[in-house]
């Protein structure tokens, strides 16, 4: 995947005609930019409908994050694989053939008769997402050769990513609402059949390199412990932390997560180098972005759970309740570059957590059975929204710092890798704090409303304090960094 996100001359196809002259791109991007698009609202598209899922399919609530969960964590841990598997065994082939697992997957999901198949479903529903991502940017960079053109490309494509998470939320509420849960696996269909049926008339195929190896080991041990793990953080919610249950599944998963790294030290060709996490900047960026999709991850899943199941908000209602978060989270991404340019970097995503940290200790004083939409709710969800908007693009700039072209691919596969496992390992975290709290409080004779908002509370709170210490380590760290370069230039 590296090569393809590369600034690079004009590519050539197999006639010699440069790649950028193809009248056929922009029409292409079209399609593949609607896939991409219909992977990100389906990362979204899911929340609001989790409370009828639940009483439908008599779900618990770690039944509920896994939902969630199984298609996060594998997309997040096989998209590395997938950008390899892409350069070796051609771009369009990997593309059609993780839309076609995704149309599958989605169209199983919708006709899921229990909570097993349902989860089974969305962990199909991540390894097309991880095949076909991957693919289809490394396609829009090698069919746009001319600078300017793909800069106007990948803008398209970026907006659109973004826009799908704020049409996610909405679509779900009115699909759920107005047809059933189903249906917001049933509407990716048309999308994959359109770019099934357009793309092998649209992107000409090209043969992989071939050659090199497969991190397959890698790739099956770093899936394998975050699902371990999740597993062992969900069941901790019931269980208590030392129950075997949750002590077996956490100690695989530590033991899978260490073997990933002994793999990446000695194969030849690594999903990830390790000689890239030796910037303490890109270390301590990639660290905070699992914060931070953590916390935005807690926030969807909760506060849904919330709206709904204590509140009383219709499906409808609730997407629409999400639409201030949505407009705030998009002002946080337009006022970062000002705020990055003016306070610099590490500042900008300190000033953005912090913002965040605030908003979530205002919904965990103010959160009660009776509270108000516009007292208690909206002024949180503003904060918390434009906090993690304004942290998000300077934590990508943070990331990809003093990377060469050699490794521009990789940081920015990386940095996705990161958003994903942080979103699957928060919510794992989070939840299982709202479930140990919500089961204290009814053995102390709370009512079943009440527990849970003691539950939710206690979640966010420590959301808030992770943003907080994060945002307190961030400066140090850069700052540590750069006097541990200015030594070494001094020596030298």
């Amino acid at each position: 995947m590296d090569e393809d996100v590369r600034s690079r001359g004009p590519a050539q196809d197999s006639a010699g005609t440069a790649a950028a002259a193809d009248p056929r791109r922009w029409r292409a991007l079209a399609v593949l930019a609607l896939v991409q698009f219909m992977f990100t609202v389906d990362s979204s598209i899911v929340n609001v409908a989790l409370p009828s899922v639940q009483r439908e399919l008599g779900a618990s609530t770690a039944d509920l994050a896994w939902v969630v969960n199984a298609y996060v964590v594998t997309a997040g841990g096989l998209l590395l694989l997938g950008g390899r598997l892409a350069d070796l065994w051609g771009r369009r082939r990997m593309f059609l053939v993780g839309t076609a697992v995704f149309a599958v997957a989605s169209l199983t999901s919708g006709i899921a008769a229990s909570t097993g198949m349902l989860v089974a479903s969305r962990f199909g529903q991540g390894l097309g997402e991880a095949l076909a991502a991957p693919a289809a940017l490394s396609m829009i960079a090698l069919m746009f050769a001319d600078s300017r053109e793909r800069a106007r490309a990948l803008a398209i494509w970026g907006g659109l990513s973004g826009l799908g998470a704020t049409v996610g939320v909405l679509l779900s509420g009115a699909l759920t609402e107005l047809a059933g849960w189903r249906w917001v696996f049933f509407v990716n269909l048309p999308v994959a059949a359109v770019a099934l049926l357009l793309t092998p008339r649209l992107v000409e195929a090209r043969p992989g390199s071939g050659g090199r190896r497969v991190d397959w080991a890698g790739a099956v041990l770093v899936t394998a412990g975050l699902i371990a793990l999740i597993a062992g953080l969900l069941a901790a919610g019931h269980n208590g932390w030392t129950a075997p249950a949750v002590l077996v599944p956490l100690g695989a998963g530590l033991a899978a997560l260490a073997g990933f790294v002994a793999v990446e030290k000695k194969t030849a060709e690594p999903l990830v180098p390790l000689r890239f996490f030796a910037s303490r900047v890109r270390l301590s960026a990639n660290l905070a972005t699992i914060t931070l999709t953590s916390g935005m991850a807690a926030t969807m899943f909760l506060l849904t759970l919330y709206m709904q199941n204590v509140l009383g908000y219709q499906p409808l209602a609730t997407g629409l309740a999400y639409l201030p978060f949505c407009v705030a989270f998009l002002g946080g991404l337009m006022a970062s570059t000002a705020l990055t340019a003016k306070l610099g970097t590490t500042s900008a995503i300190s000033a953005g957590l912090l913002l965040s940290a605030v908003g979530m200790v205002y919904l965990a004083l103010r959160m009660s059975v009776t509270s108000g939409y516009a007292a208690d709710v909206l002024p949180a969800t503003v904060m918390i929204a434009a906090g993690l908007g304004i942290a998000f693009p300077a934590l990508q700039n943070a990331a990809l710092q003093g990377v060469t072209d050699d490794d521009a691919g990789l940081g920015s596969g990386v940095q996705t890798t990161m958003q994903q496992l942080g979103s699957a390992l928060g919510l794992a975290v989070f939840t299982a704090i709202a479930i140990g709290r919500t089961g204290a409080a009814l053995a102390s004779g709370d009512s079943s409303p009440a527990a849970a908002v003691s539950g939710y509370q206690w979640a966010f709170s420590v959301a808030a304090g992770a943003l907080v210490l994060t945002s307190l380590l961030m400066p140090v760290t850069v700052r540590s960094a750069r006097e541990t370069g200015d030594r070494t230039r001094a020596a030298e």
